[in-house]
């Protein structure tokens, strides 16, 4: 019995909290005996003779640091194959471009910014066809499915109102109709959720967010467990090129080594914060799923360990303006694009992440002027709340 496979073995029965520091991990590197995976950085490799070498010919086609992470990524979503790209939009592009002119694709319609961006401006022009569906009420997805229909893609919960969506559900559907399941998970990352245990054929992250967690690195990465949907994927990895380097992962790599208690903080700040936002007499509404009276709660409650940190909220009014005057005023939340880091941010969407959609297109989906998304930190909650009370006034 080899060791990779005792490995494997081992494996299974590692808690979560253990597979974020030593899942898919050798725990010594050979060379050195490195703790820690080195950063390989090279673009390429020596051969003894045409073809002989040590797994790694050239570095967009793979590197060790980025299967280290590879490997670590399809451990912690209880995936096989992992595939990382320099952002997570690369990682979507790749998934697109398993299709051809003439498909179709069903979308949540409350969808990142840049996710329609890449649909609506980049992949419409090469004949491809989008459908975008509240999937609240996942009856309503089969009224979209034909012939073409060759994905679903789902974000839960939503960027940025927070809309939760049953994937077990979806999946079933997905299956019946022998269509592709794709499932942004970074909101929640897999410390929350695990799409392909639940029936997703792809998992993406934009792990510059919570996964890398530290703001400092550009990374996207793709999980699935079918070899030859991972083949597809890997094959389009190196003929497009859109791979991260190996300081990128070395980065994510460490990051996901305290996902775990970072990911049990920022829920516990979210809920106080998401609390405090609730009772407030200015504020209109606040978009979190952990409340009971939230849409689709009880789903969330079932697929998901906790609720995240992350918040949208409206203030009285709809008043544009004074949804500005509360992002400017902030001084602990910093007003930045972005989420998932250590510090608390703070956004306006109408304004910065899904500026690309139309108004009314907006409107329509509930992203009005007055919303303010938060991605609550680490800090001491205290110092959150007293920001948020300043500046809301």
């Amino acid at each position: 019995m080899n060791s990779s496979y005792c490995a494997k073995i081992k494996e299974k029965h590692m808690k979560f909290n253990t597979k974020t520091i030593h899942g898919g991990q050798q725990n010594i590197d050979p060379a050195y005996g490195s703790v820690m995976p080195p950063i390989y950085q090279t673009s390429t490799y020596a051969q003894t003779t045409p073809g002989g070498h040590k797994g790694f010919e050239y570095s967009r086609s793979g590197n060790p640091t980025r299967s280290a992470l590879e490997s670590a990524l399809a451990s912690i979503e209880n995936g096989e194959f992992g595939i990382a790209f320099g952002s997570g939009l690369a990682a979507i592009d790749a998934v697109l471009k398993l299709l051809k002119a003439g498909d179709e694709v069903i979308s949540t319609n409350d969808l990142y910014g840049g996710t329609y961006r890449l649909f609506t401006k980049i992949f419409e022009g090469f004949g491809i066809k989008f459908h975008f569906v509240n999937m609240e009420n996942t009856n309503k997805i089969e009224e979209y499915i034909n012939s073409n229909t060759k994905l679903i893609w789902v974000e839960t919960p939503t960027n940025p109102m927070m809309k939760i969506i049953d994937i077990k559900a979806v999946a079933t559907i997905a299956k019946k109709h022998n269509v592709l399941l794709g499932v942004d998970n970074t909101f929640t990352t897999p410390y929350l959720q695990q799409p392909l245990d639940l029936g997703a054929d792809i998992v993406m992250h934009s792990a510059t967010k919570y996964l890398g967690g530290h703001s400092d690195v550009l990374l996207g990465a793709l999980i699935v467990k079918d070899s030859e949907l991972a083949n597809k994927l890997y094959f389009v990895q190196k003929a497009s090129g859109a791979v991260c380097g190996p300081q990128d992962s070395f980065l994510v790599l460490r990051g996901l080594k305290t996902l775990h208690v970072r990911m049990q903080r920022h829920c516990e700040n979210g809920r106080t914060v998401a609390e405090y936002l609730a009772q407030h007499q200015k504020i209109e509404r606040v978009y979190w799923p952990g409340f009971e009276n939230h849409p689709n709660h009880n789903i969330a409650r079932e697929q998901m360990k906790d609720f995240g940190g992350m918040i949208s909220f409206e203030t009285k009014g709809n008043s544009f303006e004074r949804a500005i005057r509360i992002v400017e005023s902030l001084k602990v939340f910093t007003l930045a694009e972005s989420l998932g880091g250590v510090e608390s941010l703070a956004g306006h969407p109408a304004s910065m992440t899904h500026a690309s959609i139309s108004k009314d297109e907006r409107d329509k989906i509930g992203i009005v002027d007055s919303l303010i998304r938060l991605s609550v930190g680490i800090e001491d909650v205290e110092d959150l709340i007293e920001d948020l009370k300043q500046a809301i006034g």
